[in-house]
């Protein structure tokens, strides 16, 4: 997938869930949506560090 089709297909998510909800609660999907991208960068950034020093086959990290 392209970067910019990327781009359009979450836009477009967006919209959809968006659809029919109040501003609160877009705020409220919005605020847990980011707080789930930023949790799963600080694993990725854990196992990176973690994981550099161990065993590839090791998914314990």
């Amino acid at each position: 997938m392209k970067s910019c089709e990327l781009v359009v297909l979450v836009s477009s998510l967006a919209c959809c869930i968006a659809e029919g909800r109040s501003s609160d609660e877009i705020t409220l999907l919005g605020s847990i949506f980011s707080q789930l991208g930023d949790t799963l960068e600080t694993i990725s950034a854990q196992q990176a560090i973690c994981c550099d020093n161990k065993d590839e086959k090791d998914t314990s990290c």
